[in-house]
């Protein structure tokens, strides 16, 4: 099969790899239908993570052609959502809401690798969801963006306890951030603002349910978000960039008792935190605990992630694409298989 391999810095190129087999007896081989390249897949694109032949991607929606002989949920067939994280859906951490912390958790990322043609899924019942039948092509996309994008926004926007009353703050226009928009909109929130600072992103934040747009950053976000809540903050805030500048300015723009969905990669000062008396939940998503749920909202046609690509193209073009999100000329970019 074909699959993309980084390897280093800068240095994406698809080549023959492996057909997948089954290993284990929980296992399922999927035919994949859909991958993409994700944000988080520029980190070692840039050298920000160290990457030395590394099977690429970890967002999947596919055809199950195999499975193992414990694996009772999914059959041959098939067509299934999976989570970036492979999850057992059994131990206490799965039963308590949170498979990507699984006791036998697995990062698709680098150990499987979805950018490819065909792929080996451990644990399939704990991490593939199926839909309710074979999907239109045009349901493929928004299928796709559960995988990850869909439900980090979506894990976002419940971290932040966003919901009916509340207003909602969005410190980010990427995938992830235009997601948490479309996320605090279903979950019922009364005002949702967007700091955005570009059109085609404003645009989108808008279709998704933003009821405001912020461009300022930083402590002008801060005073423009207070300025729109009477001084207050938002009950609820979304830091979908993850450098520590947005960090600072989500928990700036929250009010006391508020809640702060998301964080990455920063360092914050007890003092900031102590006297902010904002809650922050983060972490991986658990994007099998909303999978079910997603699945059926882009079945009934209810909800549109998968507007969030901008750019299309086929696997063996993988490296196109990784240029063109690195050099912010693409949102998200999928790939066809």
């Amino acid at each position: 099969m074909r699959g993309v391999i980084m390897h280093g810095p800068g240095d994406v190129r698809v080549e023959d790899r492996e057909d997948p087999t089954i290993v284990d007896p929980t296992d399922a081989i999927i035919r994949l239908a859909a991958t993409c390249i994700c944000g988080s897949d520029l980190w070692p694109y840039r050298g920000a993570d160290q990457v030395d032949h590394a099977a690429m991607g970890h967002e999947h929606v596919g055809v199950v052609e195999e499975v193992g002989t414990e694996v009772t949920t999914v059959r041959p067939g098939d067509f299934v959502v999976g989570s970036f994280v492979i999850s057992d859906g059994t131990c206490e951490i799965c039963r308590s809401g949170f498979p990507s912390s699984c006791v036998h958790r697995i990062f698709v990322d680098g150990a499987i690798g979805t950018q490819a043609e065909k792929a080996r899924i451990p644990f399939a019942d704990g991490t593939l969801v199926a839909t309710p039948g074979l999907p239109d092509a045009d349901l493929v996309p928004h299928l796709l963006a559960a995988s990850d994008v869909l439900g980090t926004g979506w894990f976002a926007a419940v971290a932040a306890q966003a919901g009916p009353g509340k207003t909602v703050a969005v410190v980010g226009d990427g995938a992830v951030g235009l997601m948490g928009v479309l996320a605090a909109k279903q979950l019922g929130a009364e005002r949702i603002i967007a700091m955005s600072r570009h059109t085609d992103r404003q645009d989108l934040a808008r279709h998704f349910g933003a009821t405001d747009i912020v461009e300022e950053r930083g402590e002008a976000g801060v005073a423009r978000i207070k300025e729109l809540t009477g001084g207050l903050g938002a009950h609820s805030v979304i830091e979908a960039v993850g450098t520590q500048e947005s960090m600072v300015q989500a928990i700036g723009a929250t009010r006391p008792g508020g809640n702060v969905g998301f964080t990455h990669d920063v360092q914050l000062p007890g003092e900031l935190l102590f006297f902010s008396q904002v809650q922050i939940l983060g972490g991986p998503a658990p994007v099998r605990r909303f999978l079910p749920e997603l699945i059926q909202l882009i079945w009934d046609r209810k909800i549109d992630p998968g507007k969030v690509f901008d750019l299309t193209l086929p696997l063996e073009q993988a490296a196109d694409g990784y240029r063109a999100m690195d050099e912010r000329r693409a949102t998200k970019v999928l790939l066809t298989v």
